[in-house]
């Protein structure tokens, strides 16, 4: 029974992480196709703004930004390092602080070493047809060089269900409390089977002492 219970808390520890950790990385990273990459600033042009024709069918729309720089930054959410902003006829519908801080790098160029930041800037759920501005900033935070920084754009298949989540941190920790509570043995052991014990000696030829 105990074994069949530790089963059980095992499938629904799978399932937790699934949903809480695997699923919104699957939904944001896999699905839908890209739409594009602009380049919204260089160091010796500065920053310049682009405008993307976007239809309603792209919708929703994942944005990606792409930094690159010259060493390694402390990137630890201390201050937004650049922003972002979105806009369709004067109508702002995206406006971001990103900090890079769980962005992973990727190095480029050892000799220089340049390496290249990527960050989620949000996501655009509704779209119309029509011209939407992007534009780029400087952030507050000091220390961070930015030699560099894209746009990309992403038409998702759908947008995470925000539902999806939280059930998976509860179902992770219901399994994981489970499993352990069913690996643990119970107090005071397993009372002896007395048929298990070896039969008393005798003595004699009749069992007499």
């Amino acid at each position: 029974m105990r074994f069949l219970a530790r089963i059980f808390f095992f499938l629904v520890l799978l399932a937790g992480l699934g949903l809480g950790f695997g699923y919104p990385y699957l939904v944001e990273n896999l699905g839908g196709h890209d739409l594009g990459n602009w380049r919204l600033y260089e160091e010796s042009q500065g920053y310049q703004p682009v405008d993307v024709d976007l239809k309603a069918s792209d919708a929703p729309v994942r944005v990606l930004v792409e930094m690159s720089t010259v060493g390694q930054p402390v990137l630890n959410g201390d201050g937004a390092v650049l922003t972002l902003t979105a806009d369709r006829e004067s109508r702002t519908v995206l406006a971001e602080t990103l900090a890079f801080e769980e962005a992973r790098p990727r190095e480029t160029n050892p000799q220089t070493q340049e390496r290249i930041y990527r960050d989620n800037a949000g996501l655009i759920p509704e779209v119309e047809d029509g011209t939407y501005r992007f534009t780029l900033g400087p952030g507050d935070a000091e220390g961070v060089t930015v030699k560099s920084a894209e746009l990309i754009l992403r038409s998702e298949v759908a947008a995470p269900d925000g539902r999806v989540q939280p059930a998976g941190y509860v179902l992770t920790a219901v399994g994981f409390i489970g499993f352990v509570l069913a690996m643990r043995r119970r107090g005071g052991g397993t009372p002896p089977n007395p048929n298990s014990q070896p039969p008393a000696p005798r003595w004699g030829r009749r069992g007499s002492v």
